[in-house]
């Protein structure tokens, strides 16, 4: 995930809503949770002024960028990608931010939150087709099996994730042990981001 200079936190509150950028830490102590919480800043209590359409195109697309921990240049980049392909813009879109690897590894239930994802793969926990991979932003293509290093099993955060019996593999994905692999791309119905992407189109198409 990018480097998020500001209290994850305080992301969400600017956002409104919960992005659950700790994982299962956001499902306890959650400020959004609290009665009465408000934006983050000196004049967060005096409530929110109303958005412009600019400002409304605007607030999807940061959360859409905070969500799966890109920069500006990354969002951009995907978004021309998405731009070209014969596909509907927004669903393209979502199919390659779920292609990347740190995302991956966060679906398959290996990593609580994208962050530690990308953590494991940046300190090369993670191979794909057998070859160690460590970078996060790269695009796994279906079929290609991704895999942990045998002893990333022993870290604790990658421990208790395995150890939980509830967590629920996307349909889109197969999982086997300590590795697994995309079957094929997912559509827009599979993927629980609440964010709208044709908001996020028109930004970029201004």
């Amino acid at each position: 995930m990018a480097k998020l200079y500001t209290q994850k936190c305080r992301l969400c509150r600017a956002a409104g809503e919960k992005l659950f950028l700790k994982g299962d830490r956001c499902f306890t102590k959650c400020p959004i949770d609290k009665k009465g919480a408000v934006p983050p800043g000196q004049h967060g209590h005096k409530g929110r002024k109303r958005l412009s359409d600019y400002g409304i195109r605007l607030k999807e697309k940061q959360k859409l960028k905070i969500l799966y921990g890109l920069t500006e240049k990354e969002m951009k980049e995907y978004f021309t990608q998405a731009r070209k392909s014969k596909q509907s813009t927004g669903e393209k879109l979502f199919q390659i931010l779920e292609s990347r690897l740190d995302n991956l590894v966060y679906r398959l239930g290996f990593a609580p939150s994208r962050r530690s994802a990308r953590q494991l793969v940046s300190h090369k926990h993670v191979l794909v087709d057998g070859k160690v991979v460590n970078i996060p932003s790269y695009l796994v293509k279906p079929g290609e099996v991704i895999t942990l290093e045998p002893k990333t099993a022993d870290l604790p955060l990658v421990k208790s994730m395995l150890e939980k019996k509830d967590f629920k593999t996307p349909d889109w994905l197969e999982k086997k042990a300590l590795g697994g692999r995309m079957s094929r791309l997912p559509k827009r119905e599979e993927i629980d981001a609440k964010v709208d992407e044709q908001l996020v189109i028109e930004y970029y198409s201004r």
